[in-house]
This record gives C-alpha cells, structure tokens and sequence, in this order.
C-alpha cells in the first residue's frame, strides 16, 4: 500500500462519525423532483450539495437554474497535465408512495444491522456523498486531487432528465473531459462488485380512454355504452402476448441481437434464478420466453404498464360505467432502438386496439437513450483495478435493466466514453419501501473512488 493510500484511509476511518451524520443530514432533505410540493426541498438540496463542494475545495461552485429543477456544478481544475473526469449523479429521489409499506420513515435515516434506511440512502444521494468524502480525504491529505474534476449534480434524474440535455448543450464549453463517471448503478446479485457496462433507455407515456361525459349508471346505461376501464383493459392485454413478447407491429425492428458472445458473457454471471424469485415473492418469473433472466434484464426492451386508474375505488359498492379511465405505461429501450419511433409504433398499436365507443390519446411523457461502455477502456480498466484492491475481487461485467439519461447525454453531445462506477447493494430497493444502502458498500465506495482517481490519473495521464 503507498504512503498516499494509506493517508487516504486513515483519514476515512477516523472521520467516519462526522461522515455518517453529514449522509443522515443530506437523506433528510425531502428532495422529491417529480412533486411540486418539493420543489423549495429541491432548492434546499442543491444549496446543502453546492455548500459542501465549496467547503471541500471545489471551485467555480453555482446552482445553475433549469426550466425545472437546478443543476449543482463546480470543478477543480489544477492538475497540469492530467486528465479531466466529469462526475455525475442526482440529488432528487423518488416518491415514497405507498407510505404506508414503510417500516421507518422515508427521511428520517436510520442506521440497522449495517445499512442505511431512508428514500435516497442508494439511488443517488449515497453514492452522490461519497464523491464529496473521496474528493474530501485527497485534500485533507494531498492539498490537491490527483487528476481535473468537474462535478454535475442533476436535480430531475427521477423525472426523466427533462432539461437535463438542454443544459448540457448550452454549459458544452465547460464540460470538456476526457472520460464521463456515473456513480447511479450498483453490484450484481448477491452484492458482488460489478461495473454496468449497458444501460437501457426509456420511452413513458401516459394511455388516456374517455367516454361519456360524466360516469352513468350502469343498470341505466349498461349494454349501450362502451365502458372506458374494460376499453383500457382490452387495449392494454393486446400489447403483449400471453408468452411475454411485445406485440407492437415493428418495436423489434432496430433492437440489436444478442450475439453469441453476449450470450456466452451473460451465462458466466452467477445468477441464481430460484433466489431472485424468492427474494421479490413471485411464484415464478416471466418474460419473453428463450432468454436467460440476466439477457432479459439488460438487453431485451420491456414494456410495462406502472399505474392504473378510473371509475370507482372506495369502500363498498357504487355501480357505474366510469367516464374515463387511464394507465402508465413505459419501455425500457436497448442497443440501436430510437425513444420516439418507439413511442410512435406504440401510440398506433394502441389506436388500433382501441375498440368502437371511446376516445384513445396515448400522450408521450418523457424518453431517456441506452448506452453502452466499452470494457477495454483505460477508464474502464482502471475502475475495475480500483474495485478490485478495495474489494479484494475483480467486478464483474453487468447490462443494468434501467436508464440514466445523463449516461448517452454525455456521450453523444460531448463524445465522452462513460464509466458506471456504482456501489448500490442489489437489495437496496431503490423506487421501493424501505430503501436501503449497506455501509460496508459505502465505505469501500469512497475508497475506490480515491483509488480510481490516482489510476485513473496515470492511465489517462
């Protein structure tokens, strides 16, 4: 171990009190993009991140404002000669619906049986934090970093990055780098270190049936009205086939094949089919039939109904024909497949499913692109040496099944190679009840970050 390495985690371990109550602090904050009763917690996260990157060291420090939420940004740029690295992740967490499945409350963190219990403990603010602390323990101990830093802190990953690309083209100048780090991904099952090295894109939309004008009595109008919540349940079973396949003329037509190298990589990952069915409590899994669970996972597009209302849903009876009815409905994206003609051949699927009676809009919400990370770049090859001298294993190599829309905003408008540097624990369940990050997870995070960067800095050197 060098001498600065070891400075590196002597420091991190006698300062594990102070960092442990600044991560409760900033999980305290009830920073919820997608609602608009957040939006001052919104501001009060980005000023709380924005303070603790000046009081590190960080330079040109501002809450950059957005049509939306704001964008935290600052950089360190002193080390002559070195490479730049732009670091990514999101200060806005999920909502915490349904509250009631929560055993502690969502922000009010607490730490058990070594994890951390609070909505944004993982995705993001976790992994955010330990960026801060990694950055921290170089100039506590250094008075530098090893290599340029320009940090990006986004406050509407949750809500599909709206304008998030629009800041990036209009901030392109200074976001010059020479490889992007996303720490928003996690270790494969059973919290074995991996690096992401695919992520899928999104396209979210939002089904809406109308008919009558206001809700009839359904002994009066029964027989003589197309009923809105049977059209929508009629539309939304022909969307896929009883097998799982996506039946939507077209929607396969751009995806990328899983080539038999894929495959051979996909099969060497340790995934335990029986325990992942047991740990989320289905009695069996499904999808489209003659792939492994881990193709489906990452390489396969999805469509998902998320929501479903209309007509009556209190206590008791009320018999009515509903006037509307509704549904989410989204599709994870891969390799080679465009948000917007996907949301095209979808919005027709759905028109031409639409029975006689009712009126049908299938309105787009918000699209996100995949990606996909080389292995064998330096950036990539030194990330997995970092996790490696830290976790005492070499990670493997996964395909996430969800999207980071910063993740192909950076390579395609900034040409950037993207690193998924991430730490969430499997189990974490993040956009769940009772998310959780494991400590052991965290800590050796923010080594490997500091490690990453000294490797980082003579690879890319």
């Amino acid at each position: 171990m060098s001498e600065t390495v070891a400075a590196l985690d002597e420091y991190l371990e006698r300062t594990a009190t102070e960092r442990l109550e600044e991560y409760q602090a900033f999980l305290r904050i009830p920073s919820i993009s997608a609602l608009s009763a957040h939006t001052g917690d919104m501001h009060i996260a980005a000023d709380w991140l924005a303070d603790k990157l000046r009081d590190i060291g960080i330079e040109h420090v501002e809450v950059s404002p957005t049509a939306g939420h704001p964008i935290v940004y600052g950089d360190w740029l002193h080390a002559e000669g070195a490479p730049t690295v732009l670091v990514y992740g999101h200060y806005d967490v999920q909502p915490v619906d349904p509250l009631d499945l929560w055993v502690r409350p969502p922000f009010e963190p607490q730490v058990e049986n070594g994890r951390m219990y609070a909505r944004g403990s993982a995705d993001d603010k976790g992994q955010v934090h330990m960026h801060l602390w990694s950055a921290r323990a170089w100039f506590e101990t250094a008075g530098r970093l090893p290599l340029n830093v320009r940090y990006v802190f986004e406050g509407e990953e949750e809500s599909g990055s709206i304008h998030f690309e629009e800041w990036v083209a209009a901030n392109r100048d200074r976001l010059t780098a020479d490889v992007a780090v996303i720490s928003d991904t996690g270790f494969f099952e059973g919290n074995i270190p991996a690096i992401c090295i695919g992520l899928r894109g999104l396209m979210y939309g939002q089904i809406d049936v109308t008919g009558p004008t206001l809700d009839l009595h359904s002994g009066g109008f029964g027989g003589n009205v197309q009923n809105p919540a049977n059209a929508l349940a009629t539309i939304i079973a022909g969307l896929k086939t009883p097998e799982g396949v996506i039946d939507v003329p077209g929607f396969y037509d751009e995806v990328r094949p899983i080539t038999p190298q894929d495959h051979a990589e996909l099969a060497l990952l340790p995934f335990d089919a029986e325990g992942f069915r047991d740990r989320i409590g289905v009695p069996a899994l499904f999808g489209e039939p003659g792939l492994l669970p881990v193709e489906r996972q990452g390489a396969r597009p999805t469509l998902d109904i998320n929501g479903i209302w209309g007509g009556f849903e209190g206590e008791g009876a009320k018999t009515i024909i509903p006037a509307h009815a509704h549904a989410k409905l989204s599709c994870r994206l891969v390799a080679d497949m465009d948000p917007q003609r996907t949301y095209e051949r979808v919005r027709d699927r759905i028109k031409a499913l639409a029975p006689a009676g009712v009126n049908v809009e299938f309105t787009l919400i918000h699209t996100g692109m995949w990606s996909l990370t080389p292995t064998d770049h330096p950036a990539t090859r030194a990330a997995a040496a970092a996790i490696q001298d830290v976790f005492g294993r070499e990670p493997l190599y996964e395909r996430g099944g969800g999207s980071i829309p910063a993740a192909a905003t950076f390579a395609s408008l900034l040409g950037l190679p993207v690193v998924l540097l991430g730490f969430a624990n499997p189990d974490c369940q993040a956009h769940a009840p009772n998310e959780s990050m494991i400590l052991n997870n965290y800590e050796r995070g923010i080594r490997t970050i500091a490690r990453y960067w000294e490797a980082l800095a003579a690879g890319l050197g």
